[in-house]
């Protein structure tokens, strides 16, 4: 009867069994059948010749592979004790690794490592001797808390979580981030790829320029002071021929200081009360103004507004995209990824515009790492960018590291202050205020056009 070299499920349940039968050339041919050999059961391979017999096909064996790496682990390891692995010559290791190859299935370099482990501690073991893996150090606790700032921070780049990871464990001496606080940031992208990680987890309107001798045609130079913006406006959509509302988005050069104001329109009456606020949201002095060459910015009465306050304006050249490259950033950055890019009525201006005022401008500013480049020149004398991990910072940190910083704060103000306001809340409390609050401003407006639908 033929013998199952591993045990196997109950043929009934499985379906399936021994169905390699010994196939005969010539079933009518008595002679031959009675000259074929006895089918031989795999225990009964005791000696080299046998195994030279079966593996040359002169002896009928009946086999299969077992389902599990235990059991082929478990009749490996047989194997070897049965034929003395470690006394036999060269040549007779040869036959007994064919052997171990054609019944267990695997290959000649995974069969000479599993014999390595017996040859070690007279064992063959899933996951003994031998073994390639690594200790694991970020636990299913660290992913967690990696998904949640993700969610939290709505994913930014690896430098800014790495960042986020630190000041959570220095700076505000949450106990659950000291692993995390020194992973690496190309690490950071491997555990989002892991399987732990992947488990838990409109229309457009660009601004048509117009022609007006307002303004200076140039880029602005700081010179490392904060204090010049770059201003653009970001349309939320239009729906069945209605306008949605507008983001006015201004950023300071230096700093990456960043206040975002929504208006019904980008009219007049709207605009100039709008930039009054923008210029009195940020700590510091206002000293540039720089936009694109839209109409609604290069008009006399922002001119005059910009002119009261002392504070330059300049407009973006022609065929230089980088002019006003930063805000535009920003726009896909920090105003579609919190808000979309979905139509949001006009009539919800206020709603948007205390959200931006409460919580955006707190947690961007404070609370959100930005990259900051350091400018190189190559061998040919070109200027590159880099942007290494010391200058991650949030912009409120940047503000803090310009040398001589006070002078540039608006009277009243003080770093004191500020820290005060800072050390309020952790980034992560920061993000979650601004996610709750994001939320419940979005179930407002659709409750808003469910009323007017």
């Amino acid at each position: 009867m033929p013998y199952e070299c591993f045990p196997t499920r109950n043929e009934s349940e499985t379906g399936l069994g021994f169905q390699r039968e010994m196939s005969l050339k010539n079933r009518g041919d008595r002679v031959h059948h009675r000259r074929m050999k006895t089918i031989m059961k795999l225990e009964e391979l005791r000696t080299l010749e046998d195994v030279q017999a079966f593996l040359e096909g002169t002896q009928a064996v009946v086999f299969e592979v077992a389902e599990t790496k235990a059991v082929r682990y478990r009749w490996i390891e047989r194997i070897l004790i049965r034929f003395s692995y470690s006394k036999l010559s060269k040549k007779q290791r040869g036959l007994v690794i064919r052997l171990l190859m054609k019944v267990s299935g695997y290959s000649r370099q995974q069969v000479t490592r599993l014999i390595q482990r017996y040859r070690a501690d007279g064992r063959v073991r899933c996951g003994g001797v031998g073994g390639s893996r690594f200790a694991r150090h970020y636990t299913e606790q660290d992913i967690a808390l990696l998904v949640e700032t993700d969610r939290l921070h709505d994913v930014p780049n690896g430098l800014a979580v790495k960042r986020i990871f630190e000041r959570a464990w220095t700076e505000y001496g949450d106990e659950r981030f000291e692993r995390l606080a020194g992973i690496s940031v190309s690490h950071i992208y491997n555990l989002r790829k892991s399987l732990s990680y992947q488990r838990q987890r409109t229309w457009r309107e660009k601004t048509r320029p117009r022609q007006i001798d307002i303004g200076e045609r140039r880029r602005p130079q700081p010179d490392g002071k904060p204090g010049y913006l770059r201003v653009d406006t970001v349309h939320q959509g239009d729906q069945d021929g209605q306008k949605g509302l507008y983001h006015i988005n201004a950023v300071d050069q230096v700093t990456q200081f960043e206040c975002v104001v929504s208006v019904e329109k980008i009219t007049e009456r709207h605009l100039i009360p709008a930039l009054q606020m923008l210029i009195d949201s940020f700590p510091f002095e206002i000293l540039g103004f720089h936009t694109d060459n839209g109409s609604e910015y290069v008009n006399h009465r922002v001119a005059e507004l910009l002119n009261k306050l002392h504070i330059e304006f300049t407009k973006s050249r022609p065929r230089r995209s980088n002019d006003n490259a930063l805000v535009e950033c920003k726009n896909g950055h920090v105003i579609r990824k919190l808000l979309g890019h979905a139509h949001i009525p006009q009539d919800c201006a206020a709603a948007v515009n205390a959200f931006n005022r409460n919580h955006l401008f707190v947690y961007v500013n404070y609370h959100r790492p930005c990259l900051f480049a350091k400018r190189e020149l190559d061998g040919r004398g070109r200027e590159k960018k880099r942007y290494p991990y010391e200058q991650v910072q949030t912009p409120y940190e940047k503000l803090k590291s310009v040398p001589d910083a006070q002078q540039y704060l608006k009277p009243g103000v003080s770093f004191e202050q500020l820290d005060v306001q800072v050390a309020r809340m952790s980034d992560n409390e920061a993000a979650r205020q601004l996610q709750d609050a994001r939320a419940k401003l979005f179930n407002e407006i659709a409750r808003q056009q469910r009323m007017h639908g």
